[in-house]
């Protein structure tokens, strides 16, 4: 039953006139059928072959209705719609799915089995949405928001105030630090949505401008700078050892921009109810948000020292990691904060 290979040498191994006519050399040399495509297009996606579930969910009503008309007023469509509908899913198909007469419309043999299997899927596509919504209850349930000082301590309580309105079940946290922070949080996923107030938005994140603040310099109103006559150059106040911020605060991260540098701090401190007492208290100067001083300009424990050549506004803005727009509570809470700013 064996037989021995052929050698190299022999007339077997060269060109010959059955290994030219064989299968694989003549489908390569012979000219196509004419009609014949160039090449198979790939199946349709099954997204084109298979129903939609408002079709399904159709033909599902029509089975236990026993009427296109009735069904159609079930779906809140008009039969002509749901005619169509039966049409087209037929066609998809390749096989009749309703007889119609006068007196009602009943399934095919092929309708009959093909209602089954829609019950399947719809069933299935039920299962799919509850499981969908439980993921947006628990998304719901809670929010972490992570917030730079002084908007935690001056704007953040009247936003949370006006979402729980909106959200009373939500649970929401509010972890407070200065914006490099609050970048970290957001970027290792310990906060759903930001606050910041430096110069931009930091790297890895999107955001929007949510408000304005401004920085003033203030002192008690026994320092010698409360009782000066002309305002202050702006490089008196770079050389000036001030109470300031911790690094990495969006307050000095502007008021450093805008000076150009400043002299090594007096005292500094990581909070900005600290620095205002401290200046409260006569300790030195201090640079604070407008937002943190009002009462105290109001009631003069400290006192507005107008400052020359530069003006120490700033951005307030939300952020969130790239692509990561909020949803949920946290997006009622960016829309919130947008109305009021």
């Amino acid at each position: 039953m064996s037989t021995s290979p052929a050698s190299p040498s022999s007339p077997a191994s060269e060109s010959s006139p059955a290994s030219a006519s064989s299968p694989a050399s003549a489908s390569a040399s012979s000219p196509k059928p004419a009609g014949t495509p160039e090449s198979v297009a790939p199946e349709a996606s099954l997204a084109h072959r298979v129903p939609d579930l408002g079709a399904l969910q159709l033909l599902l009503a029509v089975a236990r209705l026993g009427s296109l008309g009735r069904a159609a007023r079930e779906l809140g469509i008009t039969q002509p719609a749901a005619s169509s509908r039966v049409r087209a899913m037929e066609r998809q198909l390749g096989v009749a799915l309703v007889d119609r007469s006068p007196r009602g419309s009943r399934l095919t043999a092929a309708g009959a089995l093909v209602t089954d299997w829609a019950g399947r899927i719809v069933e299935a596509a039920e299962a799919f949405d509850a499981g969908a919504q439980a993921l947006r209850d628990r998304r719901d349930s809670r929010l972490r928001v992570a917030a730079s000082m002084t908007i935690a301590e001056y704007l953040m309580p009247g936003w949370l105030i006006a979402l729980r309105t909106q959200r009373p079940d939500t649970a929401v946290s509010l972890l407070a630090g200065n914006s490099a922070a609050v970048a970290s949080r957001l970027l290792a996923g310990e906060a759903d949505l930001g606050f910041v107030e430096g110069l931009t938005v930091p790297g890895g994140l999107d955001g929007v401008v949510v408000g304005h603040d401004r920085l003033v310099v203030v002192t008690a109103p026994g320092h010698p700078w409360a009782r000066r006559r002309k305002p202050l150059a702006a490089a008196e106040l770079a050389a000036t050892p001030l109470i300031l911020r911790e690094e990495g605060s969006g307050t000095r991260q502007v008021l450093d921009a805008a000076l150009g540098g400043l002299a090594r701090p007096l005292i500094e401190l990581s909070s900005t109810t600290a620095v205002k007492a401290s200046a409260v208290s006569g300790a030195g100067p201090s640079v604070l948000s407008e937002l943190a001083v009002g009462e105290e300009l109001a009631a003069r424990r400290l006192v507005e020292i107008p400052l020359a050549e530069v003006r120490l506004g700033r951005e307030l803005r939300a952020v969130w990691p790239t692509g990561h727009r909020p949803a949920g509570p946290g997006r009622d809470l960016l829309s919130l904060t947008r109305r009021t700013a």
